[in-house]
């Protein structure tokens, strides 16, 4: 992503995962039009595997909750198929592809229940 991230810290929620006193993963949340979206998330390749960053997407979930979203959403490149199995595997559902930005996104939202 080419963002300017120091926009993206003032204008939108960041959440840093720490991993031995550094940052390992990045969750970036913001509200839209379409609803609570997971607008980045991002673990180190080195740190993959250890449960990073499904513990970004359950606190991308409890945020959702919390400001009375019934779901979330993100997206990601087509051609992230592990990516996408994963986000499947917790529960999110294909709803959406489309071409933006240079390339095909697929589009995934997940629906919340409030017992959390």
């Amino acid at each position: 992503m080419l963002q300017d991230y120091a926009t993206v810290i003032e204008a939108e929620q960041v959440v840093v995962a720490e991993s031995n006193g550094a940052i390992g993963g990045v969750l970036v949340l913001s509200t839209t039009p379409d609803g609570f979206l997971i607008e980045n998330v991002a673990v180190l390749p080195e740190l993959r595997g250890r449960g990073i960053g499904r513990a970004l997407l359950i606190h991308a979930e409890h945020e959702a909750r919390a400001r009375g979203h019934s779901s979330l959403y993100l997206y990601t490149n087509e051609k992230m198929a592990e990516n996408i199995a994963m986000y499947v595997t917790n529960g999110y559902v294909e709803y959406a592809r489309e071409e933006g930005q240079g390339f095909r996104r697929v589009f995934l939202r997940k629906q919340l229940d409030r017992a959390h």
